[in-house]
């Protein structure tokens, strides 16, 4: 057997290989996810006038499905209807959610931009050494969660994703969220973006007809987006070997 089964494939995309264990995303001990309905399995029934109504069910989620997957640990602090502005200025505090994890997976915008009208920014509004100054925007109150994270947990992993291309109009501000983002890494140790605006199919309504359940998914459409994040997870770790070699010591003195 030669090692390099382990290592990427010459010309590998993110998600061309989907492996049912996730690989190397099993190397975390937990993972924190902060994201929006698309996170904390929402699902949406009709109630006896016709009323769709919506219901978190964590269970089927992407992040329970990954846990049952590779043994880590998901800590879901997710809701649907969530906003950077709402989670920074009041989810994460009156849930007692600011907690230290080796690694965070954040996936939020389409409330920001696409329900409530928050003004999306960009980069520019992200006050690395002062984020009390970051400007009340998508990509502003992004920085604000991702300064108090690192300001807890210095060196753990942080994995930025992207909203999946509709096959709308609204495509055009998902990639430049997705693009904003990729600049967002670069402000950062260890952050690193799962653009899958880029790489994942488009969630449209083809899509939707076998993997959703009105606008949300189904539990199929769950499943596959846990394994779509799952790999995505493990070719960032196989593209950055060097960065996920010391993983085992994010929350101790220890260093090699």
């Amino acid at each position: 057997m030669e090692m390099d089964k382990f290592l990427l494939q010459p010309n590998q995309k993110p998600l061309d290989n989907i492996d049912v264990s996730c690989g190397f995303a099993g190397i975390f001990k937990s993972i924190g996810v902060i994201g929006d309905s698309l996170s904390s399995g929402e699902f949406e029934s009709r109630d006896q006038n016709g009323t769709i109504c919506y219901h978190d069910m964590y269970e089927y989620s992407w992040p329970a499905i990954l846990q049952r997957i590779t043994g880590t640990t998901y800590n879901n602090y997710s809701r649907g209807g969530m906003t950077t502005r709402e989670y920074f200025t009041s989810w994460a505090d009156s849930n007692n959610f600011w907690q230290k994890n080796q690694g965070y997976i954040i996936a939020l915008g389409n409330n920001d931009t696409f329900v409530f009208g928050h003004p999306l920014g960009s980069v520019k509004d992200i006050n690395v050494k002062q984020p009390s100054q970051n400007a009340d925007t998508f990509f502003g109150n992004l920085g604000k969660i991702i300064s108090k994270l690192k300001s807890m947990q210095e060196d753990c992993r942080i994995f930025l994703v992207s909203p999946q291309l509709r096959g709308e109009q609204c495509d055009t501000v998902i990639q430049q969220i997705s693009q904003g983002l990729g600049e967002v890494c670069k402000l950062y140790s260890y952050t690193y973006l799962m653009d899958m605006a880029k790489y994942a199919p488009a969630y449209d309504h083809n899509m939707r007809q076998t993997f959703g359940l009105g606008f949300h998914p189904n539990p199929m459409g769950y499943h596959a987006y846990a394994l779509m994040v799952g790999n995505y997870l493990d070719y960032i770790i196989k593209s950055n070997m060097a960065d996920f070699a010391q993983l085992a010591f994010v929350g101790t003195k220890l260093k090699f």
